[in-house]
């Protein structure tokens, strides 16, 4: 690959990671091309070097959001599905993740932008959504594999719905007994 080739790739990875950051803060909506371009030192026309739509740049962007979590665990020598649960949900419940939307779980940030983009993000976004319910499902001990992946969709849902509500709340500590009330609930729920 040539310097140049390079360089582009660099850049163009470095527009997908700013806007899947920004995308998680303000919506997927909520921030433009320009911004995006200006954040990373680019102008606007140099956009269509890397992208041929906004869309494009959305699903590249969610699609380094869903996978930023998994590939962290993995540089650290370890796999999502080896998490224990209540490890899992002392990390994904806290106040560092509630307090971190731009770095945290795009589902807990982006339910309803998700739920409203395109058929490419709703793709991504539901290939995640089947990853995530199956990784959990691996850390809950239940007595059979039906169980198991009922108590998986349960507590996926539960956890980014607390995070999500969490977040919501001005109250600090009020935000605190949401994460820390369904931590203790999950913890509970995935080992019976």
């Amino acid at each position: 690959m040539g310097h140049s080739q390079q360089d582009k790739r660099k850049t163009h990875e470095r527009i997908v990671v700013i806007a899947s950051k920004r995308l998680r803060e303000k919506g997927l909506d909520g921030v433009g091309v320009a911004d995006l371009m200006k954040e990373a030192g680019l102008t606007v026309g140099g956009f269509y070097k890397h992208f041929a739509s906004r869309d494009e740049l959305v699903a590249e962007a969610m699609q380094s959001a869903f996978g930023a979590w998994s590939a962290k665990v993995r540089s650290e020598g370890r796999t999502p599905e080896d998490i224990p649960l209540q490890e899992y949900a002392a990390i994904y419940l806290s106040g560092k993740h509630r307090d971190d939307t731009a770095g945290g779980c795009p589902f807990a940030a982006l339910t309803a932008d998700l739920a409203r983009s395109g058929e490419r993000c709703r793709s991504l976004a539901t290939d995640q959504l089947k990853t995530s319910v199956n990784n959990m499902q691996a850390r809950i001990d239940a007595t059979d594999e039906a169980e198991a992946r009922s108590k998986a969709i349960i507590m996926s849902c539960l956890m980014s719905g607390a995070l999500g509500l969490a977040r919501i709340s001005n109250d600090e500590a009020f935000g605190d007994e949401i994460l820390d009330t369904v931590k203790a609930f999950v913890n509970e729920f995935g080992t019976k």
